[in-house]
C-alpha cells in the first residue's frame, strides 16, 4: 500500500475530497541530489485533489482542514502504469508496422506512427473514464476507525 498524507478540503456523505502535495520517491532514492525530478518537486509543490471513500464511516467525524492518511494499493498503480505506457506504445508500433508494409513510404509510415500513438492515448483516456467510479481502484482511508464492512473467512471443515 502506498501511503500519502493529505488535508480534507470537502466532505460529502459517501467520501471526502483530500488535497495532497505530490511527492515522488525522492525521499528513498539515493540519487536525490542529482535528480531533476527532486528539484522540480521542491520548487513546484503541485497539489492534487483526490476522492476518498469513507466506507461506512460517519462523515461528521471529519472536519475541513483535518489531516488524514490515505492509501493506494500497489497493484492499482502498477496496472495503471502498464496501461498508460504500454497501450500507446503498442498502437504506435502496430500502426507504424502496418503502414510500412502497406505503403513502404517514410512519410506515411511516420504519420501512421503518430496516429497510432494518438489512438493509444485516446484508448487510455476512454478506458480511464469508463473505470473512474470502480470502488476497487479508489484510494482508501487509513485510520484507527474500522469500516462497517467486514470480511469473514469461510469456516474450514
Amino acid at each position: 500500500m502506498i501511503l500519502e498524507t493529505g488535508r480534507i478540503v470537502a466532505i460529502e456523505t459517501e467520501g471526502v475530497w483530500v488535497e495532497t502535495i505530490q511527492k515522488s520517491a525522492c525521499g528513498s532514492c539515493k540519487a536525490e541530489k542529482g535528480c531533476g525530478q527532486s528539484l522540480i518537486n521542491k520548487w513546484d509543490g503541485h497539489t492534487a485533489y483526490i476522492w476518498v471513500l469513507l466506507e461506512g464511516r460517519n462523515p461528521s467525524n471529519y472536519h475541513l482542514g483535518d489531516e488524514i492518511q490515505i492509501g493506494i494499493p500497489e497493484e492499482v498503480v502498477a496496472k495503471g502504469a502498464m496501461l498508460v505506457y504500454m497501450v500507446p506504445l503498442i498502437t504506435l508500433l502496430l500502426a507504424t508496422a502496418s503502414a510500412h508494409y502497406q505503403f513502404a513510404h517514410e512519410g506515411i509510415t511516420t504519420l501512421s506512427g503518430f496516429a497510432g500513438l494518438l489512438l493509444g492515448g485516446l484508448i487510455v483516456r476512454w478506458y480511464s473514464w469508463r473505470i473512474r467510479l470502480d470502488r476497487n481502484l479508489q484510494p482508501v482511508l487509513i485510520d484507527e476507525r474500522k469500516p462497517l464492512r467486514f470480511y469473514v473467512a469461510a469456516e474450514q471443515h
